[in-house]
């Protein structure tokens, strides 16, 4: 079983749901990355989800787009982010860290060489949010024989067709994203969020991990209500921004602002036990 799968079996175990921070590798600095995913893991989160600078963000927002330039400052390359992993593995063997970011760093590499760094400095899992299922054959099957989960994106306009192709070709668990738009957005509709995903729960039994428009303890609480996991990026990468060249300050703001929403969710899951 993979370490993400382990993750969200304990989690159901304890009835309570996973927390999954974003940030971008070298943001605002390469070395505060492995620091800042120790720090987070410490406030609460469950599986770490780790960025990829690229140049061209199109599927994110402001926030996110202002780290990729800030880490792309100090020539962060997936080679660096792959290092930053292994560093992390030395302390951290249990947490799952999945890399997020756009097809073409991967593809310069080379689908199979990425897929065996990666499974050697302990990556579990890899989200492109420009690939496709339809065109994922070729780095999913290296990705699979390397012990590393594909992770997909459905989004509120995802078919019942097109769910069964994302649930067919990712394993780990789906991403749902919660409202049409890029990351960071403020629009969050609880209850159509619940009705999509009991559509697609009626499709795979992958857990369903739900971001974009989680801020804040409370609005990651409603999530918590109806999903197995809450992506929260653009919150935490703002602080990131506001503090950019005090460390101390970043950890102290970030640590509390998961740890809020650490609190919150649990309270929630013991409410509706």
């Amino acid at each position: 079983m993979s370490r993400i799968a382990s993750c969200f079996a304990e989690l159901k175990t304890q009835g309570r749901k996973a927390l999954i921070p974003y940030i971008t590798a070298g943001d605002p600095q390469p070395q505060a990355t492995v620091e800042l995913m120790h720090s987070l893991v410490e406030a609460g989160a469950d599986l770490l989800e780790l960025g990829v600078p690229f140049s061209d963000p199109m599927a994110d927002g402001p926030a996110i787009q202002a780290a990729c330039e800030r880490a792309l400052v100090h020539h962060v390359s997936l080679h660096d982010v792959l290092e930053m992993v292994a560093e992390f593995r030395k302390i951290n063997n249990h947490t799952p860290v999945i890399l997020m970011g756009y097809l073409n760093p991967v593809e310069i590499m080379g689908y199979k060489t990425f897929a065996q760094q990666a499974d050697k400095v302990g990556v579990d899992g890899l989200l492109t949010v420009d690939l496709p299922p339809e065109e994922s054959h070729d780095l999913v099957e290296e990705l699979n024989q390397n012990g590393i989960d594909p992770i997909f994106l459905a989004a509120p306009t995802s078919t019942a067709e097109r769910l069964e192709k994302i649930a067919h070709a990712g394993s780990g668990f789906l991403y749902y994203v919660s409202f049409k738009g890029v990351t960071g957005a403020n629009a969050l509709d609880v209850d159509s969020v619940a009705k999509k995903l009991n559509q697609i729960r009626q499709i795979t039994p992958l857990p369903v991990g739900v971001g974009f428009g989680i801020r804040d303890a409370e609005s990651a609480a409603q999530i918590a209500r109806v999903a197995d996991a809450v992506v929260v990026g653009s919150a935490i990468v703002k602080q990131i921004a506001a503090h950019a060249n005090d460390m101390q300050k970043i950890k102290i703001e970030v640590t509390k602002l998961v740890g809020s929403m650490r609190a919150a969710m649990d309270a929630m899951t013991r409410q509706a036990a």
